[in-house]
């Protein structure tokens, strides 16, 4: 009873001292598409990906309901960093939707512009604002609009003291008169947050040390379960505290029943219960610690090389190759070391049963585009006579009219598929994880080698195949299942047969050294396929950002090398980063991954039409 009462008050007080909309709100998953269109199309950074801000303080004065209730300590403002534009988690601020999908294009579009870091946050938004007016006029209604419903919710300035008055009389000056306003006066508060403009003092978020985001997730009744929300945190490494202050304990009382101060965080094993995460969303700041101690938990060899004796054999030292550092602008060369591998103890089979009818299917319908002789009809030399332009010709000359000038003779001509293909699969950790009921990714992956291999050998074309996978810079595992110059048989399919989830996706380098393979191809179409599931990504620092844009320079070199790079993953994901790794037209996303050793073949046939 206690509990009913106390969540009916939580309700009645907060829904008093913030007047919020939910009925009407617009989330950041609802608009994600269109927010990573928009924000590249109005000349935001391509590279950057498009995800949920954290709320932090802001420090203003709240009034007695809010102090009562607890609320309006925090907002979600709009801010960029190097690898993320960060976007409020939902808008429901005004009653209308319309008006609530309007500020979401508007902050990114404010977020698009290229602004002054050395300017107040006052200026820099003005400038932001104006900037915007000016590139797209089209904007100036929904911003008045916008303008309008924000200074209705914003406190009177005549009901404020001294300082804020004049704080807040300059924020509705340069809201409604953009670069009008050249400083903030001072006051012993900040002001109330300006949902129309960027963060003041956006949250500083660490490099990547290391680790992988890219883990296997646990599936149950063949659905993964994903987080609510994807946001980032403000996070700092601190000291282990010692615990040697005696018999004073400083705490909370209401703390008790919640998180502990710091929770020991071990590599976790299915079989390990996580956390409660709900507690740690009401955080500013996670803090990081290393005790130095040891906990009970079994070992885990899963991203430790095998021994010599169960590893693929090596063929070679290992090849140098070059990648990009996009933070200093500059290629990086012998950075990486590739290590092309053959499968050890891989015996020749056939080919599976349950693939049988798709593959029949399928190399009856790719055996209609193998070279042919066909018959040119109307040509002026053959080895024939072409009849119906031989009779065409007598009946016009009979019945007086004037001959039209035409080849009267067949010959005929060799047509020939002048292509190659290399398909590259990424056979990263996560492809351990269940793509359905019955089958993990390394499963179809390996569905999809085999009937794209037996289309391909009806039509004739050169194929390759390849996948790859790596642990850091110096060890990218290039696993050679068939060559160009290898014929496709019973050998291959054992190779295909033997692939097995390996460690983590640095692309860049699996594609440079594809793309030199497939370069040397005397063809006149050459086609590279590249087969994924996730971003590139490694354990030291090629992860977010970095991974990406190498990834992205390695495809370029290849369209220079007259190369057609493709890629295809079943990443659900994946159009919010692969337009700036391959362009709008040079990615597909295939939303059910059991689909796709029925969908690559016929994806083929299209590309090479």
């Amino acid at each position: 009873m206690e509990e009913q009462v106390g969540a009916l008050w939580h309700k009645l007080i907060t829904g008093a001292a913030d007047k919020r909309y939910p009925q009407e709100a617009v989330t950041l998953e609802q608009i994600s598409k269109t927010a990573g269109i928009v924000f590249r199309a109005w000349g935001g950074d391509s590279g950057l990906a498009v995800k949920s801000a954290t709320a932090t303080e802001h420090g203003a004065k709240r009034s007695l309901l809010q102090r009562i209730a607890g609320s309006n300590t925090k907002a979600e403002l709009t801010w960029l960093d190097g690898e993320t534009l960060n976007l409020p988690t939902a808008i429901d601020l005004f009653p209308q939707r319309g008006l609530n999908r309007d500020l979401y294009l508007w902050l990114i579009a404010l977020a698009a512009t290229e602004s002054d870091p050395a300017q107040s946050w006052l200026r820099r938004n003005q400038q932001a604002t104006l900037d915007v007016l000016a590139r797209f006029p089209g904007l100036a209604p929904r911003y008045r609009r916008l303008v309008e419903a924000v200074l209705a919710l914003r406190p009177r300035p005549e009901r404020l003291p001294q300082g804020e008055r004049e704080q807040e009389t300059a924020i509705r000056a340069a809201l409604e008169h953009p670069g009008s306003v050249e400083g903030m006066p001072r006051a012993k508060r900040p002001p109330q947050p300006v949902h129309l403009w960027l963060h003041p003092t956006p949250p500083a978020t660490p490099p990547a040390s290391g680790g992988s985001s890219k883990e296997p997730e646990s599936h149950e009744g063949g659905e993964s379960k994903k987080s609510e929300k994807d946001r980032r945190y403000k996070a700092e490494r601190v000291e282990m505290p010692d615990g040697k202050d005696g018999f004073m304990m400083f705490f909370r009382a209401e703390s008790i029943f919640s998180w502990a101060e710091y929770i020991k965080i071990n590599r976790p094993t299915e079989e390990d219960e996580a956390p409660d995460e709900r507690a740690a969303e009401d955080l500013d700041t996670l803090s990081v610690a290393q005790d130095g101690k040891t906990t009970a938990s079994r070992l885990r060899f899963d991203l430790d090389l095998p021994s010599e004796q169960a590893d693929d054999q090596p063929l070679g030292g290992g090849i140098l190759l070059p990648e990009w550092h996009y933070k200093k602008r500059l290629m990086q060369p012998g950075h990486c070391r590739l290590q092309p591998m053959v499968a050890r103890n891989a015996e020749p089979l056939p080919l599976p049963a349950h693939l049988g009818a798709t593959a029949r299917r399928l190399r009856s319908q790719f055996e209609a585009l193998a070279p042919a002789k066909v018959w040119l009809k109307g040509q002026f030399d053959g080895t024939e006579l072409d009849l119906d332009a031989c009779i065409q010709f007598s009946a016009d000359r009979i019945g007086g009219l004037q001959a039209r000038e035409q080849g009267l003779y067949k010959a005929h001509q060799y047509r020939d598929r002048d292509l190659a293909c290399l398909l590259l699969a990424d056979l990263s950790l996560s492809t351990d994880a269940y793509a359905s009921d019955h089958a993990r990714v390394i499963d179809v992956i390996r569905d999809t080698l085999f009937l794209f291999s037996e289309a391909l050998s009806a039509t004739g074309d050169r194929f390759a195949l390849y996948g790859f996978s790596s642990l850091k810079r110096e060890n990218i595992r290039f696993h050679v299942l068939k060559e160009f110059e290898h014929k496709y048989n019973a050998e291959v399919r054992g190779r295909i047969q033997a692939i097995k989830p390996g460690f983590y996706t640095r692309m860049g380098a699996a594609i440079r050294h594809s793309s030199q393979l497939l370069a040397k191809q005397a063809a006149t179409q050459r086609l590279l396929l590249i087969l994924t599931d996730g971003k590139p990504n490694d354990l030291d620092q090629y992860e977010g950002r970095y991974g990406v844009e190498d990834t992205r320079v390695a495809i370029h070199e290849a369209r220079q090398m007259g190369l057609r790079p493709f890629c295809v993953t079943i990443d659900e994901k994946g159009s919010s980063y692969l337009p700036h790794l391959f362009g709008v037209n040079g990615y597909v996303v295939i939303r059910k991954p059991e689909e796709l050793p029925r969908e690559l073949p016929m994806l083929y046939a299209q590309l090479t039409r």
